[in-house]
């Protein structure tokens, strides 16, 4: 006698039959998710109560102050800020898409040289950021004489979240089903056309979620401003590609140092800044993955 059984009971008996290991690895998985948040949470409400009360317009009206803590402010950094992360987009958002294009639909993979290309760019997402500093100083402000100033910053920035966007762009691209393509070249368009008009709307939730990702990195970085020379005290914004410049986290990292406790609630505010900038950014990644993304 045969017993028919619905999906729902199939599954239920599944799941008796999986073996206590499965369910242990499970309750860990979500033991080690609740432990990272709690870490998350306790590091947010520590900043957040603690710089709310220096959170207020003098931080982003005022310019840094040494001598009076009271009256100090980020306006240079965040100018600075806005200036490098406008630079970067510039410089690597067109370069790495365009390069994600070449290396997922022109390429040939049977080539040497195409394939040194991709593991170099794998490696490359993996370097830590105070190489490209290095590399900026060395090549980019010393031999081509650009100096210390903005452009040489973004630059650094710019050749740091290269391959991240090189990757998620390629990511997305990949994920354009073969059909569309096939279909477009088969109603006579060339491949071009086929990739401007078909693949590149599909892949845009794909391709802007990454890069939006890659100058969210960007925005947080330190480490490779601070070998560039960028400096913790800058009384005035920058208006030129070739003016000294701050930022936030260089800011930040400035006034952590300081001894007075006021500079340390300055610090905590800017902070809060950053993490309203960081969320900003990754909640329009979300709603362009979430308006643009169609199913296939």
């Amino acid at each position: 006698m045969t017993v028919l059984t619905t999906p729902k009971t199939a599954v239920r008996l599944a799941a008796k039959g999986r073996p206590l290991r499965e369910h242990l690895f499970r309750l860990a998985l979500v033991a080690s998710l609740v432990i990272a948040l709690g870490f998350l949470a306790l590091v947010l409400y520590s900043m957040i109560s603690k710089g709310m009360g220096r959170f207020d317009a003098r931080l982003w009206e005022n310019m840094p102050s040494i001598r009076r803590p009271e009256a100090a402010g980020a306006q240079s950094a965040i100018t600075g800020t806005m200036w490098l992360i406008g630079l970067t987009a510039v410089m690597a958002l067109p370069t790495g898409i365009l390069a994600a294009i070449y290396l997922e639909e022109y390429a040939d993979r049977t080539r040497w040289y195409n394939r040194v290309i991709e593991l170099n760019i794998q490696n490359l997402a993996a370097i830590p950021s105070i190489i490209y500093g290095i590399l900026a100083l060395g090549i980019i402000a010393r031999v081509l004489g650009l100096g210390f100033g903005v452009l040489t910053g973004a630059i650094a920035l710019s050749l740091l979240v290269l391959p991240i966007v090189i990757i998620s762009a390629r990511e997305a691209i990949r994920a354009v089903p073969p059909s569309i393509r096939e279909g477009s070249l088969a109603l006579g368009a060339t491949q071009w056309q086929t990739i401007y008009r078909q693949v590149l709307p599909a892949a845009i939730p794909g391709i802007a979620t990454g890069s939006i990702l890659a100058l969210s990195r960007a925005i947080g970085e330190a480490a490779p401003l601070i070998v560039l020379g960028a400096a913790t005290f800058v009384p005035f914004n920058p208006e030129s590609l070739f003016d000294r410049f701050s930022a936030l986290p260089v800011q930040i990292y400035f006034w952590i140092t300081q001894s007075r406790e006021e500079f340390h609630l300055l610090a905590a505010a800017a902070i809060v800044i950053l993490l309203a900038l960081l969320l900003l950014m990754n909640s329009a990644a979300i709603l362009l993955r979430n308006r643009y993304q169609k199913r296939y």
